[in-house]
């Protein structure tokens, strides 16, 4: 079994012209949120992205998916993200290393 990932952008920073452009947006603020039943894991960081050529799509206009998209494009690994994010989960379900009481020790009664 496997995570369920959600992908967000949580915040843009925008030039406020480039050329013809307004509100350009530059870089961008990305999280990844697995879960695995009562498990979770996360992973975020930012993106940067180049000034626009050719099509430019209005800051108003902008979808989450195209901003993620540009945050894949451009340095964000999303394969490798979602495989970290995965391991946090692994290592709750099945931590690799866990704290044994001492052998010497009197249980509580």
């Amino acid at each position: 079994m496997s995570a369920t990932f959600t992908w967000a952008i949580e915040w843009m920073n925008c030039k406020p012209t480039e050329g013809s452009y307004t509100d350009v947006v530059v870089n961008a603020g990305w999280r990844c949120d697995g879960v695995q039943g009562v498990y979770s894991g996360a992973s975020y960081s930012s993106a940067t992205f180049p000034m626009p050529e050719g099509t430019f799509t209005p800051y108003d206009q902008l979808t989450q998916a195209q901003v993620l998209g540009w945050c894949w494009a451009n340095g964000v690994d999303k394969i490798a993200t979602e495989a970290a994010v995965q391991g946090q989960i692994d290592n709750q379900i099945n931590p690799p290393i866990v704290q044994q009481p001492l052998p010497w020790a009197t249980p509580a009664a």
